[in-house]
């Protein structure tokens, strides 16, 4: 299923700037192929207008006072809005109707700046697609008036403090109010469902172009002189995700076995038993360029996750990135992880946990590690899309 020469308008959580990849930007590039997009940077609000100080900012600040075009073409098909409206810093304000009434006013001021560039770039039979921007984009369906209004949830951000003060009572409204509602994981599309029935899930895309185990890389010199079986993470060490004591039990319990974490620690795991345990091993924050490199001489990989309001419906995209290079994976069993239970294994406890590495550790046939890749490599942007575009077949054809 594919949609051609539509137009496409997306706001969303993060401006085209932002240095790290998104599901978003990664969904508008895939739109562009068929179709003409307009991606929408956030509006500042007069907090970070006046406050900070970031190249990025500075920029947008210098688009708000004329000195640059507002709207910028980045990609073939593709055009760039820097709002120029500036909205008012509304999260501290208790949620009362003063609330909703500076909201609406921060949204009109919103989307006049999203019309007006509509009218330059000539567009019509629009399809809004909101990548979870509750507050902001709440009344846009109203001023924009698109044939479809699309909702999409890729995180359960109302679990954060920041979204969840008003965002409890307003994201269920939101999710009602949209033509359709998607999400990136089972958990998410059936929290969805609760409050739209035309609610789908759509799948996660993957840019795994750099996890590629064809590509031979030598091991890292923080690992080199391990020779004991390397059970490896990568990715983010914050304690609201993942499992420390978890981890500190399992490295006891394995004396035998080498545990190594590459990426920034907060400061909980930094002041963890971990860094007491003499078969731990962090390597501090790593560029992307340099993962793949080590978990190509990772004997294991893990994703040793809480279970909570912020990582239940999460899309284990590191997942697919261990997959995609063809190894054993041991994982925390979550609704999500549902999706991979054929292809990684999936533990709840230190007991699990220790019988399930064990046997991933025996798993390293050249034939599982191609069946391994081929299952990550399914999940591509192009399949997304399709469901997504699907979904708003569905709703047009009623």
């Amino acid at each position: 299923m594919s949609i051609h020469d539509r137009d496409i308008v997306i706001v969303g959580l993060q401006p085209w700037y932002t240095k790290i990849g998104s599901n978003c930007k990664s969904l508008a590039l895939e739109f562009a192929k068929h179709n003409r997009v307009l991606y929408v940077n956030t509006p500042l609000d007069r907090r970070t207008l006046l406050q900070n100080k970031e190249e990025d900012i500075l920029h947008h600040k210098a688009i708000i006072k004329g000195e640059s075009p507002s709207l910028v073409q980045i990609a073939p098909n593709m055009w760039n809005l820097y709002p120029t409206s500036v909205i008012e810093s509304i999260n501290w304000l208790p949620s009362t109707p003063l609330f909703g009434f500076f909201n609406k006013i921060n949204s009109k001021r919103f989307a006049s700046n999203i019309r007006t560039a509509i009218r330059e770039l000539g567009f019509s039979n629009i399809i809004l697609f909101n990548d979870n921007d509750i507050f902001r984009s709440f009344y846009l369906k109203d001023y924009l008036k698109p044939n479809v209004y699309v909702y999409y949830s890729r995180d359960y951000v109302v679990a954060v403090d920041y979204w969840k003060k008003h965002g409890t009572a307003i994201e269920p409204k939101h999710i009602a109010k949209a033509d359709v509602g998607v999400a990136n994981s089972i958990y998410l599309a059936d929290r969805l469902k609760q409050y739209n029935p035309n609610s789908y899930y759509i799948g996660q895309g993957c840019n795994l172009a750099l996890f590629d185990p064809s590509v031979k890389a030598e091991r890292p010199a923080e690992i080199a002189d391990i020779t004991a079986p390397i059970i490896g993470y990568v990715g983010a060490l914050t304690s609201w995700r993942l499992d420390i004591p978890l981890l500190v039990n399992l490295a006891k319990a394995r004396p035998e076995w080498q545990f190594v974490f590459v990426g920034y620690e907060d400061e909980a795991f930094s002041g963890s038993e971990l860094h007491r345990l003499s078969n731990v091993r962090f390597t501090g924050g790593k560029p992307m360029q340099q993962l793949p490199a080590f978990v190509q001489h990772f004997d294991v990989c893990i994703n040793p996750q809480l279970v909570n309001d912020l990582t239940i419906g999460n899309y284990p995209l590191k997942v697919d990135e261990y997959l995609a290079m063809g190894k054993p994976v041991v994982a925390t069993r979550t609704p999500t992880m549902q999706l991979f239970e054929n292809h990684v294994y999936l533990a709840e406890d230190l007991e699990s946990y220790l019988q399930q590495l064990t046997l991933a550790l025996g798993d390293q046939t050249p034939e599982r590690a191609a069946y391994r890749r081929a299952f990550a490599l399914s999940h591509t942007w192009e399949s997304s899309a399709a469901a997504l575009y699907e979904a708003i077949e569905a709703f047009e054809s009623r």
